[in-house]
Parts: structure tokens; C-alpha cells; sequence
């Protein structure tokens, strides 16, 4: 069964107003928004927006919601999430991969959920470094594990193709929480297991 897809309900009403808004937006940098290839571009964008930014009116917690009492207490890793999201300072595209880790304290979530967590955190204006913190976050809320580990990779469009023009440039974030804050060699387990053989 294909994954709920998120979509922007606040974008969906307001659809005729920010196809206006796209329309403007190429006339002001020198285009003319009726000729053929641009004719249908500004509703396109808006279908676009209706998927990107689907992470707003989501809750990360009610998405991580459904847990299971389990007795596993070693450690739990979901790694190369994919994830897409928007800079919220150009409103360029970064993308990557998450990893998680958490040790859980009688409380398991469905492995999907944690890819769910990742779409609903990304699929919003966002900055990597609060990103990462969202989802360590609402993991140790919603599971209360002994500790959570979050790392993200991520390539960012706004340093890539404007600006620097620093292509193949990587930044990585973590999110250390709970007991993986306080243990080192629970912290090299985890960044070990995450590296690509």
C-alpha cells in the first residue's frame, strides 16, 4: 500500500491567489507567462506547493503516535531516509538522507514511522540544523527512549548552484540526546553502523 501522500490544505484553498502570485513573479523577471511553454507553469508550481510543504498541518508526534510495549532496550537504527525540503532562506531545495538511532525504554514505534516523521518535518521551510532537532525531539517525546541519535546529510541547492557554487558540498547535523549524550561508545556504535560498507 503506497505511503499517505502529505499535501498543504492551507495551499489547496488558496490556490488561485498563488497562481496569480507565480504569474507575476514571471513577468517581474523578464518572462511573458503566456507563451506556451509557461502557459500552464504557474498552476503546476501550485500542485508542487501542495506537495512540498505538505508537512504543515502535520504533527510529528501524532505521526510517531502508535507505539508498541516492546522489551527491547539495545539499540534501534533506521538509517538513509531520504528526505527532500526547501532552505527557508532561498527557498531552494536540500536534500539527503536521515539516520536514527534510539534506545528504546519499553516503547517501539513502526519502523515507517520514522520515515513518516522525516517527510512531515521536511516537507516544510526548514533549516537543516532545526530539522534534525525536530525529529530527536519528537522521538524522545512520543517514545521516551534511554536516547536518541538523529544525524542528516544534506546537500543544499542554495550553496550548490547560486552563491559559492560549492556542487558535491555536504553539511551533517546530529541531534544527541538521553544516554548517546553521555556515552561515547554508544555514539561510535551508532556512527559505525550508519557508514556505508
Amino acid at each position: 500500500m503506497p505511503a499517505k501522500e502529505l499535501r498543504n490544505e492551507t495551499v489547496v484553498k488558496n490556490r488561485d491567489k498563488i497562481e496569480e502570485h507565480v504569474r507575476e513573479i514571471l513577468k517581474l523577471i523578464g518572462e511573458d507567462p503566456d507563451r506556451e511553454g509557461l502557459r500552464d507553469t504557474p498552476a503546476r508550481v501550485t500542485r508542487m506547493y501542495e506537495e512540498i510543504f505538505g508537512g504543515y498541518g502535520q504533527d510529528g508526534r501524532e505521526v510517531l503516535g502508535v507505539t508498541f510495549d516492546e522489551q527491547h532496550e539495545e539499540l534501534v537504527i533506521v538509517k538513509d531516509i531520504v528526505y527532500y525540503s526547501q532552505c527557508e532562506h532561498h527557498m531552494a531545495p536540500f536534500y539527503g538522507k536521515v539516520h536514527i538511532g534510539y534506545i528504546p525504554s519499553g516503547k517501539v514505534a513502526g519502523l515507517s514511522k520514522f520515515a513518516r516523521l522525516v517527510d512531515t518535518v521536511s516537507h516544510r521551510l526548514q533549516v537543516q540544523e532545526r530539522m534534525t532537532s525536530e525529529i530527536a525531539d519528537t522521538i524522545m517525546e512520543v517514545l521516551k527512549p534511554h536516547g536518541a541519535m538523529v544525524v542528516v546529510e544534506g546537500e543544499h541547492l542554495c550553496m550548490c548552484s547560486r552563491g559559492v557554487k560549492k556542487y558535491g558540498s555536504k553539511t551533517i547535523t546530529s541531534g544527541v540526546r538521553g544516554i548517546f549524550s553521555r556515552d561515547v561508545a554508544l555514539r561510535t556504535e551508532f556512527m559505525s553502523l550508519i557508514r556505508d560498507r
